[in-house]
């Protein structure tokens, strides 16, 4: 995210309700700022950055926009 650091990400499945300025992982997107299993997806990142032994973690965040 260009210019901007400590961005915050949580479980939402539809941005327009429940985000402002953070991010929500999902599983699918439906469209219209909605996705599918973001609590399975938010758990999925965690669990593996708990397993890894690097000290410093990076994730890559793609968006279709």
């Amino acid at each position: 995210m260009k210019g901007r650091s400590g961005i915050l990400m949580h479980v939402a499945n539809d941005a327009r309700k429940e985000l402002r300025g953070c991010i929500a992982p999902v599983f699918s997107s439906g469209g219209n700022g909605k996705g599918q299993h973001s609590r399975l997806a938010l758990g999925y990142i965690i669990e593996n950055l708990m397993r890894s032994d690097d000290k410093e973690h990076f994730i890559d965040i793609k968006s279709k926009k």
